[in-house]
C-alpha cells in the first residue's frame, strides 16, 4: 500500500490567522506554531495509514513556499517532497499512477465559504473559480489531479466547513474536524489530543475505503473571477482567456491537466 500525503496549513489544528501560517517572516510572528501544528497533524496520519496497511508514504508540503515541514520532525521513513517549482499537478506534484490513495491534511475551504477559517483558493486574489459550472476550491483542484493519474481522495482533515466541502466533493471520503469556523480569523478549536487519536484512526479507516478516483473528464470549461480589475488586466492578456467583464475570464481546455496549469497561470499572472 502506497499512500500520498499532501499537507495544507489553514486548516490544521489550532490555527486561525495568516499571523501564524503566512510565512517565515516578521509579519507571521507565530509561523514556528503553525507549523509545528501542522507537524503534528500530518505525523497523526502517517501513523493511521501505516496502521491500515501503508507501507510507502510520501508527504507533499504544499503550503505557500512549501518549506514548512522538517524531515527530522516526520515519523521516520517517509519522503518529504519540499521546495516549489511550476508542474501540471500544483498541490499534487509527486503523485503518480503508483500511489493506492491520497489524504489531504490541514485543507481549507474555498474562496468564499462563509465562516470559513482563513477561506480562499489558491491565492487572495480569487473571488469565485468554477470549473464545469460548479465552483471549486484547493480540494476540488488536487482531487482531480489525484484523479488523472487513477489516485482516490480517501481521507481530508480541516475546519468544519473545510470538511462539509470535501463530504459534498467525494461521496464516502473520511474526515476529521479539526475546528469549527466562526468567521475567517476565528474558531473555536478542538485540543490537539483530541484531534491527534481521531486523525490517527481516521486515517487508518480511510485506507481501506476502496473509493474511486475523482475525475473530472472532457472538455473543462473554467470561469475565473478575481477581486480587482487591474488582476483581470494582467490575466486576460494569457493566450485563450476571453474576458467576460471587469473581474472575470473564461476558458475552455482540452483536459485536466491543461485546465489546471491553467488556472494556477491565470492566477500567478494576476500578481505581476
Amino acid at each position: 500500500m502506497k499512500v500520498y500525503i499532501s499537507a495544507d496549513i489553514e486548516g490544521v489544528t489550532g490555527v486561525v490567522s495568516w499571523k501564524q501560517c503566512g510565512a517565515p517572516s516578521s509579519e507571521h510572528y507565530d509561523w514556528g506554531f503553525a507549523r509545528r501544528m501542522m507537524t503534528h497533524d500530518v505525523n497523526a496520519a502517517i501513523r493511521g495509514a501505516r496502521k491500515g496497511g501503508a507501507r510507502e508514504i510520501v508527504v507533499k508540503d504544499s503550503h505557500n513556499v512549501s518549506m514548512n515541514l522538517l524531515i527530522d520532525e516526520l515519523e521516520s521513513g517517509v519522503e518529504l517532497i519540499s521546495g516549489s517549482r511550476p508542474g501540471a499537478d500544483g498541490m499534487m506534484e509527486g503523485i503518480d499512477s503508483t500511489f493506492d490513495c491520497c489524504f489531504l491534511v490541514g485543507y481549507h475551504g474555498m474562496s468564499g465559504t462563509t465562516d470559513g477559517v482563513m477561506e480562499h483558493t489558491i491565492s487572495g486574489r480569487v473571488h469565485r473559480l468554477w470549473v464545469n459550472g460548479v465552483e471549486r476550491g484547493e480540494m476540488g483542484l488536487s482531487a482531480f489531479a489525484a484523479g488523472r493519474h487513477g489516485v482516490p481522495l480517501v481521507f481530508v482533515s480541516s475546519d468544519d466547513k473545510g470538511v462539509a466541502e470535501a463530504e459534498d466533493l467525494v461521496k464516502g471520503v473520511g474526515t476529521v474536524t479539526t475546528k469549527f469556523g466562526m468567521g475567517r480569523y476565528m474558531a473555536r478549536l478542538r485540543h490537539p489530543s483530541v484531534v491527534r487519536p481521531e486523525i490517527e484512526a481516521g486515517a487508518e479507516r480511510a485506507v481501506g475505503l476502496g473509493l474511486a478516483p475523482t475525475l473530472s473528464e472532457g472538455l473543462q470549461s473554467v470561469r475565473l473571477e478575481l477581486n480587482r480589475s487591474e488582476e483581470i488586466d494582467f490575466s486576460s492578456q494569457l493566450p485563450g482567456w476571453n474576458r467576460v467583464d471587469a473581474y472575470t475570464i473564461e476558458q475552455t481546455f482540452e483536459d485536466w491537466a491543461s485546465a489546471h496549469v491553467g488556472i494556477r497561470r491565470a492566477i500567478s499572472f494576476a500578481g505581476v
